[in-house]
C-alpha cells in the first residue's frame, strides 16, 4: 500500500475536477480525498495498491476534459493503512492558511 498527495495547478477549479476525480478513484479502488485550495489549485491524497495510485497520479495529470493542468507536484507520505480513509470524498475548501 502507497499513498501520494498532489497539489494540481492551472484551469482545475470549476471544471468538475473534483468529482471526476473522486470517479475515478472509486473505480481504480483508491481511496483518500480531494479539495479546492485557496490560491487555485487542487490537492488529493490517494492511497491504496501501488498500480492503482500511479493511475490516479496520472490522470492528475490531465483530469477531467475541461481542465487545462499546467503542473502537478507529487508528494509520497506514509501510508495511513486499512480503515483510515472510507472511500473516496470530496473535502471542503481549507480557510486560514489550510
Amino acid at each position: 500500500m502507497v499513498r501520494k498527495r498532489v497539489i494540481v495547478s492551472g484551469r482545475v477549479q470549476g471544471v468538475f475536477f473534483r468529482d471526476s476525480c473522486r470517479s475515478a478513484a472509486l473505480e481504480q479502488g483508491v481511496s483518500g480525498w480531494v479539495r479546492n485550495l485557496p490560491g487555485g489549485d487542487v490537492e488529493a491524497v490517494f492511497e491504496g495498491d501501488e498500480e492503482a495510485v500511479a493511475r490516479m497520479v496520472r490522470w492528475a495529470h490531465s483530469g477531467p476534459p475541461a481542465a487545462a493542468v499546467l503542473d502537478v507536484e507529487v508528494h509520497e507520505e506514509p501510508a495511513a493503512g486499512p480503515g483510515a480513509f472510507e472511500g473516496f470524498e470530496v473535502r471542503p475548501t481549507p480557510y486560514g492558511g489550510g
